[in-house]
């Protein structure tokens, strides 16, 4: 049976999430921006009538002014993003439960065998899109296939609102006549040598010589060829990555830098939602490990061996050590990735007084202090309680 592979992606999603919360926006050009005084100041998200008048996103907001003044700014409200996010993945999941999210603005889904419930292929995209915007008031475009890399490629070949089915036979018609820089996966860096050597469009990749490729891009290039025939095996891996073996969390952040204090506080929330997760399952885990996606999408994987743990205190630190250690300071992160894993049962048992040494005394303290803030969280919302160093970083708040 050949898989059937959904990706759904969001149309313009921060401001989009702005516009269904208030309609007053709809129709004029709006974007999602940071404070003009700060370093933030850029555009994060523009809607489509905004983009008629050349905004993107990343542009400064006073160049974004000079091109359109009428232009309403909003500043991001990331627990909205995360809210509609969730309720969108909540949506995917009564489809099929093999839902993997990429961002906080899209996900795959597998949907094999799926056809004898919900229709054709093209007849579930529809009612995935309807119930979307019927419920969340939000746009979303599809790309249909029997892999995950063309469903991504096609969910991008029309927007907004756009289903497109693209399989291995149409790729010579819909795919290889795409500049390189269409490609999933290609940044300024790869077009640019890609160029040098005379390819210029993705039927340029699938017709070089697959051993040139390997030679002057190493493994990636054996990737960039298998991928240009639509060659992509890899499943699709139901979110979150919690399977007895593994606790992760990523974000892909809403514009490159490499602004370390700025990760920095990506990463205590993702430490915190990490660690929330291990205490509620009852595992403490020995390994932490980070990810980090650049600007022209190489990836670097780094782990370091801990005592057992499911303190974000614990987490945090160790993750900082590791991008401290391993970042490359010539290039700027597109994505951070935070993880848990080789997990043991918490044993958690009455301790005498006379067991205890200082060290166990405040480990132990900081296991009630987190699964007290858990607590608080789950009945009062994630905002009620912030540690320092996000205060700091927020503003707002």
């Amino acid at each position: 049976m050949n898989r059937l592979i959904f990706l759904v992606d969001m149309n313009a999603f921060f401001i989009s999430c702005e516009m269904a919360k208030n309609p007053e926006l709809k129709g004029k050009p709006a974007a999602v921006a940071g404070d003009p005084q700060k370093r933030s100041g850029i555009i994060l998200a523009a809607n489509y009538e905004a983009r008629k008048f050349g905004i993107r996103t990343t542009m400064v907001i006073h160049e974004a002014k000079k091109l359109c003044p009428e232009l309403v700014t909003v500043p991001p409200n990331h627990e909205l993003y995360e809210k509609k996010s969730k309720a969108v993945m909540g949506i995917l999941s009564r489809y099929t439960p093999v839902v993997q999210q990429n961002s906080i603005d899209e996900a795959w889904m597998d949907l094999t065998g799926c056809e004898k419930l919900f229709g054709t292929p093209t007849e579930i995209a529809e009612n995935i899109m309807e119930t979307i915007s019927r419920e969340l008031d939000l746009w979303c475009s599809i790309g249909i296939s029997e892999n995950k890399f063309l469903a991504k490629m096609g969910s991008e070949l029309k927007k907004p609102r756009g289903i497109t089915e693209l399989y291995v036979k149409d790729i010579e018609e819909k795919l290889w006549p795409l500049p390189v820089r269409e490609m999933y996966g290609i940044g300024k860096q790869t077009e640019q040598k890609l160029m040098d050597y005379a390819i210029y469009k993705i039927g340029d990749i699938a017709k070089s010589n697959v051993e040139f490729l390997k030679s002057n891009f190493g493994k990636y290039g054996e990737e960039l060829y298998r991928l240009s025939r639509g060659i992509d095996d890899s499943p699709v891996t139901p979110n979150p990555l919690f399977d007895n073996k593994s606790i992760s969390r990523s974000t892909t952040l809403p514009y490159d830098t490499n602004d370390i204090e700025y990760i920095k506080n990506i990463l205590l929330g993702l430490a915190e939602e990490v660690g929330y997760e291990a205490r509620k399952s009852g595992y403490k885990g020995k390994t932490v490990s980070i990810s980090i996606k650049y600007e022209d999408f190489t990836t670097v994987s780094r782990q370091k061996t801990v005592p057992p743990t499911y303190l974000t205190k614990e987490i945090y630190t160790n993750a900082i050590r590791l991008l401290e250690t391993n970042k490359n300071k010539n290039k700027l992160i597109r994505l951070i990735g935070l993880g848990l894993s080789s997990f043991e049962t918490d044993e958690s048992e009455q301790l005498s007084i006379f067991e205890l040494v200082e060290g166990e005394k405040n480990a132990h303290k900081e296991e009630t202090i987190e699964k007290t803030i858990d607590r608080i969280r789950e009945r009062f919302g994630n905002k009620k309680i912030l540690r320092g160093s996000m205060l700091k970083n927020d503003k707002n708040i």
